[in-house]
């Protein structure tokens, strides 16, 4: 079997399919790439033995079908120095030789047994389908993924939250500090449905799709989901459980308003950050009409920093503390020019949203904030 791909197409995808992968695995088979040639399309397969993905490209010559995997090191460590160009492979398939051919040089290895590698699961026929356009499905994972917690005593919060109702799709994380919550509410089903996915496939889409790829068309059940897009496909277990009720711990009647620029307050807190404590990283602001005060300081090693802004405010002067890491994080995630603090008083989370309206979109973050010692 011969066929001729363009070298960077090739790396790539398996760059980006390489995420999937696990420095170490049960089975050998799956530290490789599983290579398909079908009808003049290469699929590529990635597998950790609970997610799997794939990728296709179209080939302008090849001469015959064919299937072999192919350790990843050999082919990642190779292509990533190679320039553009074409490469042909010439495949011995009973033995499994390969022969990679390219302008200035060619290299030899011995493939595996195609057979050996895991089948892809295939999904249950009562699964649940909905279809997400692929640039607001990566704008919503990416900006989820910070807020995932890491526990052991509530598994079902280790991941994002795809709650589908009859009236939006809400897709949420939350760590018991953090929450976001992203609403599409021209997504949604008669028939509420809802599946939690993992930290490690929500890294991959966010890797593995591009925002102009179309539609996400995404199958789950209980136990797993399939992601099929434009070229390509990612299959995952899901987080098993029930996740909490986050509409119940979102803080209401928060009288106190503020509008800010995002980018200069993201710019201060990082300025004051280096002088709070180490230990704490309490960043306190404190708000009048008019006016925003961020000041950081560390009494061990008697340093302090402070900064003023101007801000829209309606409500009372309050000072309230959050830690800086997770004002960076919430400001960092969010794509608007301006945002909106609603607060109550310094013991309730605060509520982050953008004050520009996003088509169909509706986010919110809420930060729980830390004891000021006045």
């Amino acid at each position: 079997m011969n066929f001729t791909v363009s070298s960077s197409t090739l790396n790539n995808r398996l760059q980006i399919l390489s995420k999937v992968l696990n420095p170490k695995n049960s089975l050998p088979i799956l530290e490789c790439f599983l290579f398909e040639v079908n009808d003049k399309t290469l699929t590529l397969t990635a597998s950790d033995g609970e997610n799997v993905a794939k990728a296709q490209i179209l080939l302008e010559d090849a001469d015959s079908d064919g299937s072999f995997a192919v350790r990843s090191s050999d082919m990642l460590d190779t292509l990533k120095e190679l320039p553009e160009q074409p490469i042909t492979f010439k495949v011995n398939l009973p033995g499994n030789n390969i022969d990679v051919r390219y302008q200035n040089g060619e290299y030899h290895i011995v493939g595996e047994d195609a057979n050996v590698y895991p089948q892809t699961p295939i999904l249950d026929e009562d699964n649940s389908q909905f279809v997400i356009d692929a640039n607001v499905l990566v704008n919503a994972v990416s900006r989820s993924i910070f807020a995932i917690a890491n526990e052991e005593i509530h598994p079902a919060m280790n991941g994002i939250c795809f709650d589908l109702t009859p009236d939006y799709l809400a897709i949420v994380s939350c760590d018991g500090h953090k929450l976001v919550r992203s609403r599409e509410h021209n997504i949604k089903s008669e028939e509420p449905s809802t599946f939690i996915l993992p930290r490690k496939p929500a890294s991959v889409i966010k890797t593995i799709l591009d925002k102009g790829s179309g539609d996400v068309i995404i199958n789950f059940t209980k136990q797993a989901a399939q992601f099929i897009f434009d070229n390509g496909s990612l299959y995952c277990r899901l987080i098993e459980g029930k996740f909490p009720n986050y509409d119940a711990v979102v803080a209401q009647n928060n009288p106190n308003v503020m509008t800010i620029d995002r980018k200069s307050m993201l710019s201060s807190i990082r300025r004051v950050m280096p002088f709070a404590s180490e230990s704490s990283e309490l960043v306190r602001l404190h708000l009048e009409n008019g006016n925003l005060e961020i000041s950081s300081e560390d009494p061990d090693f008697a340093k302090s920093a402070k900064e003023n802004l101007y801000c829209e405010y309606n409500g009372n002067p309050m000072s309230i503390g959050f830690r800086g890491t997770g004002l960076t994080d919430v400001l960092s995630n969010l794509e608007c020019e301006t945002v909106q603090f609603d607060l109550a008083d310094p013991s309730r989370p605060g509520l982050i949203h953008p004050t520009e309206a996003n088509g169909n979109e509706d986010v919110l973050m809420m930060l729980m904030p830390m004891l000021l010692s006045e």
